[in-house]
């Protein structure tokens, strides 16, 4: 990818960071690629070495690329971004589109931890719990299928989640709900997208959170896990990771 199809960069070295650590979110650049060298972005965005410099001294922070005398820098592995990073994260929460590679990587850890996190919260939830989620839920039927609600829909489906991580009470859980939220920003619109113009397009969807929520309301441990469950499977639908007919066993682990 080249520096032309960036747009131009405002707002000194932290936005010149926050504009290429965007651009390797969204997988302008893969892992193991050259990364543009310092005097082509000074050219390109028309900024200072010691702009430049700095704002690479960032990405190398949050593992992102690295820098190597003589060989110049290149995007490290996936698995070296600090994805969990406030930084990182407020990043992701701003990309319409992030890598599919990325994307893949956030929804196996929430497809291993939700269900889990779900079994907990049927065992500890109390009443603002329940009603956090109900009225959650609630703003997703309404929104559902209005095009020009799509943006509070898929806040109402954050919350949602987010209520589910809360319910838990376990403190590191909780933490991990508040750091995951730019992903599971990410994964809702991006899944959501296509199904927002037709309500029948997200009702499946409603009808698996319904489930959730009941199933944490009733107190039911294995009724929950195997909700959570049934919701993600359908994520990994509308994201295109698995076909419809296989998502009944898709990522089973």
């Amino acid at each position: 990818m080249t520096l032309a199809s960036l747009p131009r960069h405002q707002g000194g070295a932290d936005g010149l960071a926050r504009l290429l650590g965007q651009a390797l979110l969204a997988g302008y650049w893969h892992p193991g690629e050259t990364f543009p060298r310092e005097r082509d972005l000074c050219e390109h965005f028309e900024v200072s070495r010691n702009q430049v410099r700095s704002a690479l001294a960032t990405l190398v922070a949050l593992g992102l690329i690295e820098r190597t005398a003589g060989r110049g820098s290149l995007v490290c592995e996936i698995g070296e971004w600090h994805l969990l990073d406030p930084l990182v994260s407020a990043w992701m929460a701003d990309i319409e589109a992030p890598d599919p590679q990325l994307l893949r990587e956030i929804f196996a850890f929430r497809y291993s931890a939700e269900p889990a996190v779900a079994r907990l919260a049927a065992r500890a939830a109390e009443a603002e719990d329940l009603e956090r989620l109900e009225a959650a839920y609630q703003g997703m039927q309404r929104t559902a299928g209005r095009p020009e609600e799509s943006a509070q829909h898929a806040e109402h489906d954050v919350a949602f989640h987010e209520a589910v991580y809360r319910a838990s009470h376990n403190l590191v859980w909780r933490q991990m709900g508040h750091l995951l939220k730019p992903s599971i920003v990410a994964l809702i619109q991006r899944s959501q997208a296509p199904l927002q113009p037709q309500r029948d397009g997200l009702g499946d969807s409603l009808a698996r959170h319904g489930r959730l929520l009941e199933a944490i309301r009733h107190r039911d441990a294995d009724a929950a896990e195997a909700a959570a469950t049934d919701v993600l499977r359908r994520t990994a639908v509308d994201l295109g990771i698995v076909a419809d007919a296989e998502a009944g066993s898709a990522w089973r682990r």
